[in-house]
């Protein structure tokens, strides 16, 4: 009966264009306007890690104290002599810590001028922390940190602008007049948002094209290209050089953890207390230890990663689908009405109500389809224009892809649906005897 159904809907739909068209429209737009603030949505609003989650946590601690702090939370990364603390300790499975460069890539004879690539210093136990795939090579083995090798894993974008996308491990390159020898090369990776460095605001930024040991770009003097926090810090350590600034209190380096069990969790979190109580008993501060474990979701629910104008928009847009459902309800219900003879016909001549049910709520679902295809049209056309709405390297994220043309069909298909209930729950209501009197 399904597919006899769907044929006397697809006639009713051509019985009445007008009405049929307003309809269409409505639900088109409506479904538009939400996917096309959903494909955002989604985006910046995803769990970039989810199988791990739970087990990735960023470490904290006060070293500002309460007169400095906002709502009594520590800085959102650690000193240079706090993270190389924490790291020596080594009091989790897996540690990385890691700060921003930026260098300048000298080109293998002349072919090109020289230029600049963005990436972390850190060390070997980023890569398996965070699951960076590999296409060439390896990350470099945890010994080449304390030999301070002078090593590189370049991203696969750099390494296909620099080689052409051949395999260059094993290659020398020269970044700020230093030689480096290519260890590996990362496939795509680009984890949006990029949820373990957010102190340097990079959420939604490029994927980073180098990575090179920590230890190295310390010998080196390598300056941070990212966020240095020193505000209100008691000692910055500024006016003391490199050395004073480095032993001072300004926070720069996330250092992140991983802790597979409730149990390393918590004794992680002890080693935090006791690490930072020590401090006090030292005189380096005078206030209670004050630290923090958070694991990824909690870190970017803390640091309030989505933007607020994507839900404002995503809200905005629901509201005006709720309401071209509501015009939707009122156009069904006159074109159902308008067939009570019809219906009172079927009804006389032995048809149950379900099988009126089952004929309207098809015939509702066809124009929800058609209104769906129209909505992926508008759809295509409104991702393009999202950067009226959003920021740039937020609006560029949007994609029509195959899950999200699917969920339009279905969300213009289903609302559809029930938004005819009501209409065709009145429909079914028609009183056969009363309208075989009156016609």
């Amino acid at each position: 009966m399904f597919g006899y159904y769907f044929q006397l809907g697809m006639r009713s739909l051509r019985r009445n264009p007008v009405l049929t068209g307003l309809m269409v429209i409505a639900i088109g737009f409506g479904v538009a306007a939400s996917m096309i603030t959903y494909s955002v949505f989604r985006v910046v609003s995803a769990n970039p890690i989810p199988h791990k989650s739970s087990q990735l946590f960023t470490a904290l601690i006060d070293n500002r104290g309460p007169q400095y702090n906002e709502k009594g939370e520590p800085p959102e990364a650690l000193t240079y002599t706090d993270a190389n603390a924490l790291i020596r300790a080594h009091k989790a499975p897996r540690q990385t810590l890691f700060y921003q460069v930026a260098l300048a890539v000298l080109p293998e004879g002349e072919r090109s001028l020289p230029t600049k690539a963005i990436g972390y210093a850190t060390n070997a136990d980023f890569f398996g922390m965070f699951d960076v795939p590999f296409q060439y090579g390896t990350p470099w083995p945890a010994q080449m940190d304390e030999r301070r090798a002078a090593v590189v894993v370049l991203s696969h974008e750099l390494n296909q602008q620099l080689f052409g996308g051949a395999n260059s491990v094993g290659r020398d390159i020269d970044l700020s007049g230093h030689t480096y020898r290519i260890v590996g090369v990362t496939g795509h990776w680009d984890p949006k948002p990029r949820y373990f460095d957010l102190f340097d605001g990079s959420a939604f930024d490029d994927p980073p094209q180098i990575y090179i040991p920590f230890n190295r770009a310390d010998d080196l003097k390598i300056d941070t290209a990212g966020r240095n926090n020193c505000g209100g810090a008691p000692n910055t350590g500024v006016g003391s050089g490199r050395e004073g600034w480095l032993h001072g209190e300004c926070s720069w380096i996330p250092v992140w953890v991983q802790l597979d069990t409730p149990a390393q969790v918590a004794a992680y979190r002890s080693f935090l207390e006791g690490y930072a109580a020590d401090l006090q008993r030292a005189g380096r501060f005078s206030w209670a230890p004050n630290v923090r474990l958070r694991n990824v979701t909690n870190w970017l629910s803390f640091e309030d990663v989505v933007p607020p104008e994507s839900r404002i928009a995503l809200i905005v847009a629901l509201g005006f689908f709720v309401i071209c459902l509501v015009n939707t309800i009122g156009l069904l219900l006159a074109k159902f009405m308008r067939r009570s003879a019809e219906i009172g016909v079927r009804r006389a001549l032995g048809a149950p109500r379900r099988e009126i049910y089952s004929q309207f709520l098809i015939e509702a679902g066809t124009v929800g389809a058609a209104g769906g295809v129209l909505g992926l049209l508008l759809t295509a056309v409104g991702v393009g224009g999202v950067g009226l709405l959003f920021a740039p390297d937020i609006a560029r994220l949007a994609q029509v892809d195959l899950s999200l043309m699917l969920l339009t069909l279905l969300l213009a298909i289903l609302a559809t649906v029930v938004a005819a209930l009501y209409p065709t729950w009145r429909a079914a209501k028609v009183q056969p005897a009363w309208q075989l009197k009156s016609n």
